[in-house]
């Protein structure tokens, strides 16, 4: 047993400092990025945010919403073949993800897509990336679809991060816990705050050309900006996406002068009892539901929120004097708030 000393970070800890700045508007900065995949040689553009490959959340109609803003999505693992091969023949695929897990039955299917429709980008989703079966189903994977961008995960540590990427990962995926429906943190004891979480995964990634993909424990355009401003390459959401015309939850109705109007939608962790009833027949004896469900306010198109994020994130841009997205690590400086005021962090 040991035990660590030096503060780690969630993102309500800290705040951003403001920063002289000689932009005038928030419509002269940059929110778009371009990478390049290190294994591919690949490249992608657009605004760094993924919709989480939750069933409720990382539809296809949620993906091609996003897409109109430059953001993607991971497609959740339940779609039928015959669906993801049409849905993959369509322009908006190029800003989605095809998602799946480890078992032979997920990668049997993907193949039978694959042979019918080009697949470009591969997320492959374990609750628990520190095993050797995760490390080696990445490699295999790279090995079978040396073309496709690989992004993978969940891993909160920059071991594992060098590991992944080494193995064939072109992007990591950090967080373990800071879901707002996933109880792991809870039920195991096991985590780590996310704003250091990804501000150590990506020092690891960006020095072998890798890059990281924060996922989870947003709950406000804010912690979006501080993600990015934490080295996060890219942002995973599902909490702050759900609720939407896009998702596929259960809505709740009510009465009200006389008419029938959505109040509320289903939301749920992909490891809750709702998501394994749903799709394994109940909680294996061997285990425990690590995540929950909850209703969510019914919020309509999804438009007006990603105008909120990207706006959020254009001011946070300004108000440090970051004329581009990828210079928001340059020009984060960190401020504990709370218990511990004015310690300071970054640059």
């Amino acid at each position: 047993m040991r035990i660590e000393n030096d503060p780690k970070l969630d993102f309500r800890d800290v705040l951003i400092r403001p920063k002289r700045s000689t932009l005038g508007s928030r419509a002269h900065v940059e929110v778009e990025r371009s990478f390049r995949f290190a294994h591919t040689g690949g490249e992608w553009t657009g605004f760094p945010l993924i919709a989480a490959n939750m069933d409720v959340v990382g539809t296809m109609a949620m993906a091609r919403a996003l897409s109109r803003h430059g953001a993607m999505a991971a497609l959740h693992k339940h779609y039928a073949v015959e669906e993801l091969i049409a849905f993959f023949r369509e322009p908006e695929a190029a800003n989605a993800f095809y998602s799946l897990g480890t078992t032979e039955a997920d990668h049997d299917k993907l193949k039978a897509v694959h042979k019918q429709a080009p697949i470009t980008k591969i997320c492959l989703d374990v609750a628990n990336g520190y095993t050797e079966k995760f490390v080696d189903t990445v490699k295999a994977t790279r090995e079978a679809f040396p073309e496709a961008a690989i992004m993978a995960g969940n891993v909160v540590t920059g071991d594992m991060t060098e590991a992944l990427i080494l193995a064939g990962a072109d992007i990591v995926k950090v967080g373990i816990g800071p879901g707002s429906v996933c109880t792991t943190r809870k039920m195991t004891g096991v985590g780590y705050p996310q704003l250091s979480a990804i501000i150590e995964c990506a020092d690891a990634a960006h020095g072998l050309k890798g890059l990281v993909c924060g996922d989870g424990g947003l709950t406000v355009p804010g912690d979006v900006a501080k993600a990015f401003g934490g080295g996060a390459d890219f942002v995973m959401m599902g909490g702050m996406l759900a609720g939407h015309d896009e998702c596929e939850g259960d809505i709740r109705y009510e009465e009200r002068g006389g008419e029938r109007v959505p109040v509320a939608m289903t939301f749920y962790g992909m490891s809750s009892d709702t998501a394994m009833k749903k799709y394994a027949g109940g909680v294996a004896r061997y285990r425990a539901s690590e995540g929950k469900t909850v209703e969510v306010p019914y919020r309509g198109p999804v438009e007006g929120t990603m105008l909120d994020l990207i706006g959020g994130v254009r001011s946070a841009m300004t108000y440090i004097g970051a004329v581009r997205l990828k210079e928001m690590p340059k020009r984060t400086t960190f401020i504990m708030v709370g218990s511990q005021l004015n310690t300071v962090f970054g640059s």
